[in-house]
């Protein structure tokens, strides 16, 4: 990718093309940054043009970013593909949305039974995750960043009540990653919608529940306004992490120190984004029962056919892809250490907190 595919300029700048690459810093770069999502989607929406407004103001102006939202620029499960292409230099989203390319690339998103948004964090910077995300994506020519997590989500929006393992058989589920894998093992026809339409799919009835986001998400896409059951949490999507994503090429065009603000303005966006779920969800989820839905656990027969499910998927994807068994030999070492530590403080903390 050339330099000046990507690289716009004030008027002291009259073609990037011919500037050695220490003259950019003079003048002003203004690239496109699509996303998977909706722009006025709280939280993740938020994340995206919050993302943009830090890297505008830690380097003084001199990257601008105009995000778009899912559909605005490129299809919600396209933006991956419009990044590797270099037909935008800068994308934004879940990394699931483009597992098709690389199976892997759930893990960097959320799965089942998996590591909790901080438990993800630890792992991708201490952990040795990042180094093999990155090694990943180079395959593609990309760079990813992680931005950001819902936290907790909630398991589905169901028009009927699941009394049993035999109550999902059947039914059409809007799930995303390999949540959907797992569900499609217990019988259920799992559906991958955008966003932006999981709420007419179900009020119209082409889909009988959905696992969106959590209690924020859920609540401003109205889905108590079709159904008043809840079932938490998602234990087939513990947290979904968002990343933002570079073309190599034109990563590789910014100096040294705005690539250090790019870098440092996602781990920014990701707290905010943390914070902002807990505090949002939290007040959600008050609203939401106060409107009348009724939250309640997937029955235990439920789980432990989820747990098995998760066992087969997982070891069929660790047979078909290196990238998989590579990726599980980091992963799941810390995720048996974090599963030790959670139960010998995290859990009994919360327990005792009441």
């Amino acid at each position: 990718m050339k330099r000046r595919t990507f690289l716009t300029s004030g008027a002291g700048i009259a073609a990037a093309s011919t500037l050695a690459a220490p003259a950019i810093a003079q003048g002003k770069i203004q690239w496109n940054m699509a996303s998977a999502f909706p722009k006025a989607a709280p939280g993740v929406g938020t994340n995206l043009t919050r993302y943009a407004e830090l890297v505008s103001a830690m380097s003084d102006g001199r990257i601008e970013l105009t995000t778009y939202g899912a559909g605005e620029l490129v299809p919600p499960f396209g933006v991956e593909d419009a990044v590797q292409q270099g037909n935008v230099p800068v994308g934004h989203g879940p990394t699931y949305y483009a597992a098709g390319k690389n199976p892997a690339l759930h893990w960097y998103t959320g799965v089942p039974f998996g590591m909790t948004s901080n438990e993800q964090v630890a792992w991708l910077k201490f952990g040795g995750g990042q180094a093999i995300w990155d090694d990943i994506y180079a395959q593609r020519n990309m760079k990813p960043f992680y931005s950001g997590n819902s936290n907790t989500q909630s398991g589905g929006w169901f028009k009927k009540r699941i009394e049993s393992l035999d109550g999902l058989k059947g039914l059409n589920m809007r799930i995303a990653g390999l949540g959907g894998e797992t569900f499609r093992k217990l019988g259920v026809n799992a559906v991958l919608l955008p966003p932006t339409e999981i709420f007419q799919s179900l009020q119209s009835g082409a889909i009988d529940a959905a696992e969106w986001v959590g209690p924020m998400l859920d609540q401003a896409f109205g889905l108590q306004r079709i159904t008043k059951l809840c079932y938490l949490p998602a234990l087939t999507e513990p947290g979904a992490g968002v990343a933002v994503v570079f073309n190599a090429d034109a990563w590789a065009d910014l100096p040294a120190d705005l690539q250090a603000i790019c870098e440092a303005a996602a781990s920014a966006a990701a707290l905010e984004m943390h914070a902002q779920f807990d505090y949002l969800n939290a007040q959600a989820l008050q609203a939401l029962k106060a409107d009348g839905v009724e939250f309640m656990p997937f029955p235990d027969d439920v789980i432990d056919a989820m747990r098995g499910a998760w066992a087969e998927v997982k070891e069929e994807l660790r047979g078909q892809s290196e990238d998989v068994a590579r990726v599980l030999e980091s992963y799941d070492p810390f995720l048996e250490q974090a599963r030790a530590y959670a139960a010998a403080m995290t859990e009994p903390m919360l327990s005792g907190r009441g």
